[in-house]
């Protein structure tokens, strides 16, 4: 969850969100590493007095400066190919979870069982309990088992929605007429906000996201309960 004030990411509750987070930080290392030579370099040019008449070029500097960014490409490139395929491999889905976006809430359906079928609207500002987070909070959390492989097939009923939890380090698009999938893994028990990331009209900052997971005993209760409503 995020706090005022917060510089960094949510904490990863997933695998895929913690290898994003290592890559931010390997890229991040390798920013600062250019940063601190140029500015070193920009910092000596302009303090110090040396000068020559007779400096036309330097070869070996030049091909220093074309090789040395290259390496450093591919430094940021394979980590960066790597995590792209993490992020689209889907393995043998435990719970296949649809997520549909209407202006402006969200409908899951739970394709794997029968008639368990919710939409899932924002609480109000004054119908929030105590401890509730305003703007985040929702009627009908969206269940999944923790420690399991879950897909996620996520559409739209009229505009451009996304579908985006931060803390699970997963985002697609909900596009009308089309279907995208997107997979995770729980690590532990939870509540997981998100929202909706694609501007869709007048209330889209009204439609936010909640993945609570629990153990896998308790969701087969939960299960069990929706399918007699």
């Amino acid at each position: 969850m995020t706090i005022w004030g917060q510089w960094g990411f949510q904490d990863a509750a997933s695998p895929l969100m913690e290898q994003l987070i290592f890559f931010h930080d390997h890229a991040m290392l390798i920013l600062i590493m250019i940063i601190s030579l140029v500015s070193y370099a920009s910092f000596s040019l302009l303090s110090n007095k040396f000068s020559s008449r007779f400096l036309l070029e330097g070869q070996a500097i030049e091909t220093i400066w074309t090789i040395l960014p290259a390496i450093v490409l591919i430094f940021l490139a394979l980590p960066s190919l790597r995590l792209l395929y993490l992020l689209d491999e889907v393995n043998s889905p435990v719970l296949t979870l649809k997520a549909i976006g209407h202006q402006w809430y969200w409908s899951y359906e739970y394709t794997d069982f029968e008639n368990i079928e919710f939409d899932s609207y924002m609480v109000p500002t004054e119908d929030l309990g105590l401890g509730d987070y305003r703007l985040l909070e929702v009627d009908h959390r969206s269940v999944v088992p923790m420690n399991s492989n879950i897909r996620v097939l996520v559409t739209a009923a009229d505009v451009l929605h996304s579908w985006a939890v931060p803390s699970l380090g997963v985002k697609a698009d909900a596009v009308p007429g089309r279907l995208n999938q997107l997979s995770f893994f729980v690590n532990g028990p939870g509540v997981f906000y998100g929202q909706c990331s694609e501007i869709c009209g007048a209330n889209h900052s009204f439609m936010p996201i909640v993945v609570e997971a629990i153990d896998i005993d308790c969701f087969i209760s939960w299960i069990m309960a929706m399918s007699k409503m």
